[in-house]
C-alpha cells in the first residue's frame, strides 16, 4: 500500500473568511485515504501561514519525508493549500515527482501519478495565478480611481490629516515645513533643525520628538537640498 502525507494549511484571514478549518481538512484527507487505498503515515500542518512562499516548516518536513522516502505521496484538500503562485506550485510538484511520489488535491480531484492528473494540475495552477492577478489588477484600478476623485490611499504626510476620505492642510505643521526650509537654506544641519522644532515645542506628525532621520524624509519629500 502506498504510503502518504497528508497536509493542511490555514492562514488567519482564511480561517474568518472561508472556514475552511484545520479540522475539517484532516477529516478530508483521512476520508480521501481510506477511499483511495493510501496508507495515511501523518497529517502535518502549518497553522496561520500565508501560502506566499513555500519556506513553511510542515511543507519542508513534507517534501524531506518523501525525499527519504518515508512516504510516496502528499494529500491535500486543495491545491492551493501548498501554493497560490502557479510557479511554486509546478516547482513543488517537480520536486515530488523527482523522488518518485505523487500529489493529490481532493477538490480538484487530481493526481499526478496519471499523465491526465498532471495535466489538470498545470491548469489548475495557472487559473489559480489568473485568480491572484485579477484580484491585483481590480486592487490597482480602485487605488487609481480613488487618487483621480481626489481620495487619498495611505497615511496622511506631515502637513495634511484625512478629513471625511479627503487630504486637509493643517497650518501648524505647514509653519514646521516653513522653518525646515529656512533653516535648510541657510545650511543648517539636520540637527540643529531638530533642536529648534524641539525647543518650540512643535511635534511631529506622532506627538513625538524631532530627530534628524525625520527632518531628513521631510526634506525628501519637499525637494530641498539634502
Amino acid at each position: 500500500m502506498t504510503k502518504a502525507i497528508g497536509y493542511i494549511r490555514v492562514s488567519t484571514e482564511m480561517q474568518v473568511n472561508e472556514g475552511v478549518s484545520l479540522d475539517a481538512q484532516s477529516a478530508k484527507i483521512r476520508a480521501y485515504c481510506e477511499l483511495n487505498d493510501l496508507e495515511l503515515v501523518e497529517i502535518i500542518c502549518d497553522a496561520g501561514k500565508s501560502a506566499k512562499n513555500t519556506e513553511r516548516d510542515g511543507l519542508q518536513k513534507c517534501l524531506s519525508m518523501i525525499a527519504s522516502g518515508e512516504a510516496q505521496a502528499i494529500v491535500v484538500y486543495k491545491l492551493d493549500r501548498l501554493s497560490r503562485k502557479v510557479l511554486d506550485t509546478l516547482n513543488l510538484i517537480s520536486e515530488i515527482e523527482s523522488h518518485g511520489a505523487s500529489l493529490h488535491s481532493i477538490s480538484e480531484k487530481l493526481d499526478t501519478s496519471s499523465a491526465l492528473g498532471k495535466f489538470f494540475v498545470n491548469m489548475t495552477a495557472a487559473l489559480a495565478q489568473l485568480e491572484r492577478d485579477q484580484i491585483s489588477e481590480r486592487v490597482t484600478m480602485a487605488m487609481s480611481h480613488k487618487k483621480n476623485e481626489g481620495q487619498h490611499c495611505g497615511r496622511a504626510a506631515y502637513g495634511f490629516e484625512m478629513v471625511d476620505k479627503e487630504l486637509v492642510k493643517v497650518e501648524s505643521q505647514f509653519e514646521a515645513i516653513a522653518i525646515i526650509r529656512e533653516m535648510r537654506a541657510s545650511g543648517a544641519a539636520l540637527r540643529a533643525i531638530a533642536d529648534r522644532l524641539n525647543g518650540e515645542g512643535i511635534p511631529t506628525q506622532r506627538g513625538g520628538k524631532w530627530q534628524a532621520s525625520t527632518i531628513n524624509q521631510i526634506i525628501k519629500r519637499e525637494g530641498l537640498a539634502a
